[in-house]
């Protein structure tokens, strides 16, 4: 008897030592049947978490890999479902060439939709999960097993797009009680439900929040960040075009997610001011060089990179304005300005 003991215990030391690292935590994985989008959110208190827990790519699937993780099963799992297999198909082949799949939590999900998951018998308590249509919840070392239906719950009543539905799912899981340990980092990643070619176009949202006391209302800070930048870039696709109004939409639009970010009303008086609309882009100008006096100085830089039309007068006209007494009057000629 003390023979098998003393095998089995090297056994379980073995599968550990080939488990990378023991990131215990709370994640899903989902697809939005309108856009198709694929997504995968986590939190956990283990520094980084979405490093080695999120894996996803557009028109292929998304993966949460967990408890006692293994990494490779992101990639390895895209690679399969990208040559055919489905997410069912994908875990199970997975799991069979794994030794250590009593201490692993996956969870897969396709681009159309199926959904495929894994709770090893050795995860730490409690641990389990539960699949639904196009999601799959999963969680290990929690502070009881409320948690995973908690999250089913929340994200099958969730409005929003995909990301807000994702996050809403991980904040039903810390009101149930979440990790057992605490809370320490998040990570939200969400792609397009098809493949443009150009990953840094297909990742709509990659947020991490590395090691945070309060990592989910930090993802979502971010979250809404991300969203105004989305609208601003959007607005430079369309000042590019000559679509003024149009991108004007977009700028106000993110200025108004953002209202803290400098940044963003002054790139929408730059469009303003390149369409020969500098009687609008005052204002805009005039609140930012009053909350950061360094956007003047930057002014005179643009036109030599086609950020502003290169005209002297005109951009005199905006270095003045908010300066000192009433800034000159009069618009300038019409110019396209690329995008930054």
């Amino acid at each position: 008897m003390r023979l098998q003991a003393t095998f089995a215990t090297v056994i379980l030391a073995t599968t550990l030592a080939a488990a990378e690292r023991p990131v215990t935590t709370y994640s899903i994985v989902a697809r939005d049947a309108a856009t198709g989008e694929l997504g995968v959110a986590v939190q956990s208190h283990w520094f980084s978490v979405g490093s080695i827990v999120s894996w996803a790519e557009a028109g292929v699937g998304a993966v949460a890999t967990q408890s006692f993780v293994d990494p490779s099963y992101g990639p390895l799992a895209l690679d399969l479902l990208r040559a055919g297999r489905s997410a069912p198909e994908a875990l199970a082949g997975l799991l069979a060439a794994d030794g250590g799949r009593d201490v692993r939590q996956v969870a897969v999900i396709d681009a159309s939709g199926r959904v495929a998951a894994h709770t090893g018998a050795r995860c730490v308590a409690a641990a389990g999960h539960v699949t639904g249509d196009g999601f799959s919840v999963q969680a290990n070392l929690m502070d009881n097993p409320q948690v995973w239906p908690a999250m089913h719950g929340a994200f099958v009543k969730a409005q929003g797009d995909l990301a807000d539905r994702l996050l809403a799912a991980l904040d039903a899981a810390q009101a149930a009680g979440g990790d057992i340990r605490g809370k320490q980092s998040a990570a939200l990643l969400v792609v397009r439900g098809t493949a443009t070619g150009r990953p840094w176009v297909d990742r709509r949202f990659d947020l991490r929040i590395e090691d945070h006391p309060e990592p989910l209302v930090e993802l979502r800070r971010l979250l809404r960040l991300a969203r105004a930048y989305e609208r601003s870039n959007h607005g430079d696709e369309l000042a590019t075009l000559q679509r003024w109004d149009e991108a004007g939409r977009e700028y106000a639009a993110a200025a108004a997610l953002a209202p803290e970010i400098a940044e963003l009303p002054f790139w929408h008086a730059a469009a303003l001011a390149t369409a020969g609309r500098l009687d609008e882009a005052r204002p805009l100008f005039a609140a930012v060089f009053a909350r950061e006096p360094r956007w003047r100085e930057l002014v005179p830089r643009l036109p030599a990179a086609g950020l502003l039309p290169d005209d002297a007068e005109l951009i005199a006209k905006i270095v003045a304005i908010g300066d000192s007494g009433r800034p000159p009057t009069g618009d300038s000629q019409r110019s396209s300005r690329p995008p930054r």
